[in-house]
């Protein structure tokens, strides 16, 4: 079950009235940090960017990809682990605007996890520390530490006992020496 704040409107839809939930100026600052950082080449600049202007909470040696998109309008409530890798064109959403309602929810990426290209992160998930998520999957609900998720319905494909099996048996890089 993900973990959302929900909030009821009426009238016309959540996101038509966007700006009485965020600030315009809010949003074009985020945007404008965002899509500068999705470019920038230099995952040391990029962490800085995220974490100075966007109040994101971004661990030591953490890769984000090129074209990876944060959330534009609640960043603050992103945080990511120490030496996790978020793989290219992948989305981080804190918010979802519907119809009657909109959520906020908070995005807690752990440490040394590995998030494919192209997934999307829907608010209010949490991802444990060293769990991977296959690339081109919708993280519409935890992943336990250490597990192996992946697909759209997301599901977990190993558990994090079944990954350290493998480990041990299948592959020597794995093994120590």
């Amino acid at each position: 079950m993900r973990r959302t704040e929900r909030y009821r409107v009426q009238g016309a839809n959540s996101l038509w009235n966007v700006y009485e939930t965020v600030s315009f100026w809010k949003i074009m600052k985020c945007f404008t940090v965002i899509q500068i950082g999705r470019i920038t080449p230099f995952l040391s600049v990029k962490n800085w960017l995220y974490r100075t202007f966007l109040k994101m909470k971004i661990g030591k040696q953490t890769s984000i990809a090129l074209m990876v998109m944060p959330d534009s309008m609640f960043p603050e409530r992103i945080s990511v682990g120490d030496n996790t890798i978020i793989g290219f064109n992948t989305t981080i959403l804190a918010h979802e605007y519907l119809i009657e309602e909109y959520r906020l929810g908070d995005v807690e990426i752990g440490s040394h996890v590995m998030i494919g290209a192209n997934s999307t992160i829907l608010p209010g998930v949490k991802i444990g520390d060293g769990a991977i998520v296959s690339a081109a999957t919708l993280v519409h609900k935890d992943v336990p530490a250490g597990a192996m998720a992946g697909g759209n319905p997301m599901r977990i494909i190993f558990t994090a006992e079944e990954m350290a099996e493998r480990k041990k048996s299948d592959n020597p890089v794995w093994q120590n020496k």
